[in-house]
């Protein structure tokens, strides 16, 4: 066999970062980080069944400042991950493909995640 130089795949530097691009990166990163929640999530129950005093260890560290950001950012995650979901369902079905729907739909995920997340996380009572 010989040697054949072939061109490498382009990497993230050689492209020019556009919303849609970031969005779905973010996508992805999002549901790696419902998937490390889900560990918190299970620690929750396992400490609600161990009794009070283990339940008391989980409510100290969920109230500390590292857990309400580690909720709140869990909490984004969800509601980011959900309506991008919803936005890619659309997508299957053939709608919102042009360019300009594509950031407008974008734009709208980004901004409903907010605001959702901030709703929740009020209503919660935080």
């Amino acid at each position: 066999m010989s040697n054949i130089e072939r061109p490498l795949s382009p990497h993230l530097q050689v492209y020019k970062w556009q919303l849609t691009m970031a969005l779905s990166i973010l996508h992805r990163a999002t549901g790696f980080g419902l998937a490390l929640g889900a560990v918190a999530l299970t620690w929750w129950l396992m400490a609600a069944v161990n009794g009070e005093e283990a339940y008391q260890q989980f409510q100290s560290y969920a109230h500390s400042f590292i857990g309400q950001l580690m909720i709140f950012g869990w909490l984004w995650a969800f509601t980011f991950h959900f309506l991008n979901g919803i936005r890619h369902l659309v997508w299957d079905t053939g709608k919102w493909l042009d360019l300009k729907s594509a950031y407008a739909s974008g734009y709208a995920v980004v901004a409903g995640s907010l605001v959702c997340t901030g709703a929740i996380w009020f209503a919660a009572g935080y």
